[in-house]
């Protein structure tokens, strides 16, 4: 029999959501994690001004974002790898010393005036490089930390931290300290902000890294077997193709195209653009709340692969609507239903994936979303400018419909999910 202390939360009395805030070493890492995205808008930002600040224009910008890029790129494999093989706790307190290292360097070199668009470029990738490291450990971490039926509501958390902290507060304290300042004052913003992501991480505890199965090898061989789970693993490899697909048909008519249908279908200039990406924003924190409010539904591929195609649709609307407020209506309904699908996809990660491959398989969803990314946003303008702007957005708003029932049939992801139930109570349950 157990005893409840008065005034202590138990699960029962906290709302859904909130449960996994029971435990000390999840809140550390939440903390941890929103200073983190936080200082990463500051960056984001930041990067922005000062290469404008250097008399860059378009093409200097494109070079320092994709150099970030590549950094990601080229180390997203790897930092799976480690997430596995290392204590993850020092993997993330890696990151966020590079990440300090980096902003601090840029910081110097921007209020000393000696800033080169080279340095910028080289720094870049390197807080690349080291965001790719970041998001296999956590993913990773979470499942040794909190009981499995609360996974759902953690994952929630970082649904609702991301728009707010890296997309909308972030990058509003770097308009302001750029416009009241300069540049350098945002860098220097994003420094200290990583230093305060650093500091919960310090104290925190973590289970150690499972071990595999065939002991210690080398990173190739980590790298084969976390490929050969993904071949072999149905519902794996179907959500993982339908995604990448998905990236390909969405993610360039939205980056490139909605500036330029907001602009030519409703008149409207930069704001109109903001409301939009502000309705998308909203949309996600509401997105995720629902998710981790609620439970897993037990057609739990169905319904994730479902919000992500059918979700899709309003960005027909897009291309078809001379109407301010309905393409921010479209954009809320993305935001929700991609948002819902996200907190869905990263507790199946952890509820199903074996633990010792966990970092791998989630390093290889990133490197996934970000393979076909730049594909779609060089692909975007040429198809827009050939089939128009209402064209482009009815097929991207209906080609993910027919790729989402396309992979639930052909890989019978019906019968998986039944066979495979993740709605059971779970009693087993990690130290607080």
């Amino acid at each position: 029999m157990s005893v409840e202390r008065p005034g202590v939360a138990t699960p029962r009395t906290l709302p859904r959501p909130l449960r996994p805030f029971r435990h000390r070493d999840y809140r550390l890492l939440a903390v941890s994690m929103g200073f983190s995205l936080f200082a990463s808008g500051l960056w984001l930002v930041a990067i922005v001004y000062q290469v404008i600040a250097l008399g860059g224009g378009p093409s200097e910008l494109s070079l320092v974002a994709a150099a970030a890029s590549l950094g990601l790129v080229l180390s997203v494999l790897g930092g799976g790898v480690a997430a596995d093989r290392l204590p993850r706790r020092r993997v993330l307190i890696s990151v966020e010393v590079v990440r300090i290292a980096s902003a601090g360097l840029a910081t110097g070199l921007a209020l000393a005036g000696s800033m080169q668009l080279w340095h910028l470029a080289v720094i870049a990738f390197v807080v690349g490089a080291a965001e790719a490291f970041f998001f296999p450990a956590y993913s990773a971490a979470l499942p040794t930390m909190l009981p499995a039926d609360e996974l759902l509501a953690a994952n929630g958390v970082e649904g609702m931290l991301r728009p707010v902290a890296q997309q909308a507060l972030g990058p509003a304290l770097a308009g302001l300290l750029v416009g009241a300042f300069a540049p350098g004052a945002a860098l220097l913003g994003a420094a200290l902000a990583y230093v305060l992501a650093l500091l919960p991480l310090l104290t925190m505890q973590l289970a150690p890294t499972s071990p595999t199965g065939d002991g210690p090898g080398s990173v190739l061989g980590d790298l084969r077997e976390g490929f050969a789970y993904f071949v072999r693993t149905g519902w794996l490899f179907a959500t993982l193709a339908f995604a990448s697909l998905l990236v390909l048909v969405i993610l360039g008519p939205i980056e490139v195209l909605i500036p330029f249908a907001v602009r030519d279908q409703t008149g409207s200039g930069p704001s109109g653009y903001a409301f939009v990406l502000a309705s998308y924003g909203v949309g996600a924190v509401i997105g995720s709340i629902i998710a981790s409010a609620g439970r897993l539904p037990r057609r739990y591929l169905t319904w994730m692969l479902l919000l992500w195609g059918a979700g899709s649709a309003p960005l027909a609307l897009m291309g078809l609507t001379d109407q301010l407020w309905l393409m921010g209506a479209a954009a809320l309904v993305v935001g929700v239903t991609g948002a819902m699908a996200m907190v869905i996809w990263g507790t199946l990660l952890q509820r199903r994936v074996p633990p010792h491959l966990l970092g791998r398989v989630s390093s290889l969803d990133f490197f996934v979303s970000l393979a076909l990314m730049p594909v779609s946003m060089a692909l975007a303008g040429p198809v827009g400018d050939a089939l128009g702007l209402p064209i482009t957005f009815v097929l991207a708003g209906a080609i993910p419909v027919f790729l989402a029932i396309a992979a639930i049939l052909g890989w019978r992801l019906y019968r998986d999910e039944i066979a495979h139930p993740l709605d059971a109570p779970v009693s087993a349950s990690p130290a607080s």
